[in-house]
C-alpha cells in the first residue's frame, strides 16, 4: 500500500466514524448522566424579578444541563414562575395597540404554550433570547449568564 491509500483508508475510516456517531442516538446513560450533572450559572434579574428575589445578581447550581431543569429549580427556590411563564396562548399574548398583519415579514417561530414567557417577560442566555436558541431546551454550560426580565412599566 502506498502513502497516499494509508492516507485515504484513514480518512474514509474516520469520516465512517465521525457519521456513525451523529446518528447513533444517546443512550439512556448519557441522558442520566446529563440530568445528575450540576450546572452553576450567574442570574441576572431586573424588574419585578429583581424585587421578588431580592437580588439583581446571583450564582445559581441545580441538577441537569436544560434552561428547563434551571427554570423548574429555580421556581422551587423563588416564587417568580406566575410572573414570567406563560401555561396559555392567552396568557403570552398582549392586545397591543397597532394592528399585526396578515404576513409578518421574515421567519417568526412561536414556542409551545408552557414553553413561552408572559407579554413584556423575557429570559435570555448570554444576552439572547431564549427562542434564537432551542427555547426551553438550550443547553446551558458553566458560567452562562440567565437573565429574567420582567421591567417595570408605568403609565401617565
Amino acid at each position: 500500500m502506498t502513502a497516499e491509500t494509508t492516507q485515504t483508508s484513514a480518512r474514509e475510516t474516520r469520516e465512517t466514524r465521525e457519521t456513525r456517531e451523529t446518528r447513533e442516538p444517546r443512550n439512556a446513560q448519557d441522558e442520566t448522566s446529563r440530568a445528575n450533572r450540576q450546572t452553576t450559572v450567574t442570574v441576572r434579574c431586573t424588574g419585578h424579578v429583581r424585587n421578588a428575589v431580592g437580588t439583581h445578581e446571583l450564582e445559581y447550581t441545580f441538577e441537569g444541563t436544560r434552561l428547563r431543569d434551571f427554570l423548574e429549580a429555580f421556581f422551587d427556590d423563588y416564587d417568580v414562575e406566575e410572573m414570567l411563564i406563560a401555561e396559555t396562548e392567552a396568557d403570552a399574548t398582549h392586545s397591543g395597540w397597532a394592528p399585526v398583519p396578515d404576513d409578518l415579514p421574515g421567519t417568526w417561530r412561536k414556542n409551545p404554550e408552557g414553553d413561552q414567557t408572559r407579554p413584556f417577560a423575557r429570559v435570555c442566555i448570554n444576552g439572547r433570547f431564549n427562542e434564537h436558541f432551542a427555547g426551553f431546551e438550550t443547553e446551558l454550560e458553566d458560567g452562562d449568564r440567565v437573565a429574567l426580565i420582567y421591567p417595570f412599566m408605568f403609565c401617565c
